[in-house]
């Protein structure tokens, strides 16, 4: 299903939710790059199948081959790491947090696109997970990259509309 289709399902209640995902698509703080892999990314992080077809398809006219799997990289990557980090973070065992990952994570340096871009998307997966270690984290990395906060709330309002429309759609 095209994504136009699909926003025009969208029930009264939820038009805002169509109306921004149209805007903040388009926002200048964000390359068209940018923009389309943190659509994806978060596509992929909502689990809604008919909203992340949607999202594909579209963004395949806009991305190329490698950033495309490179967003939705981040998305698998950040999907294992948000609960992992996560658990650490939440438990009151100050051990988990001395002990070594031993998950296998090459695709962070092995993705292929632009590293700003890998990194917004992975801090778009991470506010959608809930993982406020990794938020921090990826949120970091982008100030010390030089991306500007405007820069990365951009790409925080696609995530935050891309989840409130998958569970709209669901």
């Amino acid at each position: 299903m095209e994504l136009e289709q699909l926003l025009e399902r969208c029930p009264d209640y939820a038009k805002d939710l169509k109306l921004n995902l149209g805007s903040v698509l388009r926002q200048t703080e964000l390359t068209e790059q940018q923009a389309w892999g943190t659509a994806v990314c978060s596509a992929l992080a909502v689990r809604n199948p008919v909203l992340q077809d949607a999202i594909l398809a579209e963004a395949a006219r806009h991305l190329n081959e490698q950033a495309l799997f490179a967003a939705k990289a981040a998305a698998a990557v950040m999907g294992m790491n948000n609960i992992y980090y996560r658990f650490r973070h939440l438990s009151s065992n100050e051990k988990y947090g001395t002990m070594p990952a031993r998950l296998r994570m090459q695709v962070i340096r092995t993705h292929g696109s632009d590293p700003v871009d890998f990194e917004l998307w992975c801090l778009a997966a991470s506010a959608i997970n809930g993982c406020g270690v990794c938020v921090d984290a990826h949120e970091k990395v982008l100030r010390e990259k030089g991306v500007s906060e405007e820069t990365i709330l951009a790409a925080v309002r696609i995530a935050s509309t891309v989840h409130a429309l998958g569970a709209v759609l669901a």
